[in-house]
């Protein structure tokens, strides 16, 4: 009877969370540096470009702002790293008639990320099975989740797509889910007509992303709390 207490014990620890929890290390604004705080931000943002990268060599297509950078990437013969930079960068720009205030997570985020994602895709290897296609997605999926759920509880700015959904639904009141589904589908769409991979990556991130998310910051909330 001990082994399913065990299992049960373990599976109440992946317990998803349905709010940002409140972390030793949260920042009291967006440019309140600590060397601890802003290691475990660089270290969340490398995840979770690795987390990205894996995605893309999983060769079942990618996560939907990967598939834009990709399209853009093949039309312009910059990297794919570079071309997520840029991306980042143009949407930033979209928080000055949003009024969206950047952090020092803001910027760490386009910088760090687009070098992981470059940094991944050069050392990972392609998949060329179904079978390692997928566990190469899921691998991602859940390195993402385990990256957002760092870099957000340091509280020191969003990164630029999220600011821009959170500045659209303050400014227009629409819901936010709306807000990032409309944004998600349109840089997809328009991603995939540049040649951008889709396929059942594409689909699995789209479910799985969140609950990633969710999960892992359960995780960090019950190991932070004792």
């Amino acid at each position: 009877m001990q082994e399913p207490s065990k299992f049960k014990s373990f599976l109440a620890h992946l317990r998803p969370h349905k709010t940002v929890p409140i972390t030793p290390w949260r920042a009291q604004h967006r440019w309140d540096l600590s060397l601890s705080r802003v290691l475990i931000l660089f270290f969340g943002l490398t995840i979770f470009g690795l987390g990205d990268a894996l995605v893309v060599q999983s060769n079942l297509g990618n996560a939907p702002w990967t598939v834009f950078a990709q399209g853009i990437s093949l039309k312009t013969g910059l990297s794919l790293g570079w071309a997520t930079f840029y991306i980042g960068c143009a949407v930033l720009l979209i928080w000055i008639p949003l009024r969206e205030r950047p952090g020092f997570g803001t910027v760490s985020n386009i910088v760090i990320i687009s070098a992981a994602i470059q940094f991944g895709v050069s050392i990972f290897p392609l998949q060329e099975t179904f079978l390692g296609g997928v566990a190469s997605a899921l691998i991602g999926i859940g390195l993402v989740g385990v990256g957002s759920a760092l870099y957000i509880t340091c509280g020191l700015g969003s990164g630029p797509r999220d600011g821009a959904m959170t500045g659209i639904h303050n400014r227009t009141g629409a819901r936010i889910g709306r807000v990032r589904m409309g944004i998600e589908a349109t840089v997809l769409v328009i991603g995939a007509f540049l040649g951008g991979r889709i396929g059942l990556g594409t689909a699995l991130f789209a479910l799985l992303v969140g609950q990633s998310v969710a999960i892992s910051l359960g995780v960090l909330a019950r190991l932070t709390s004792k």
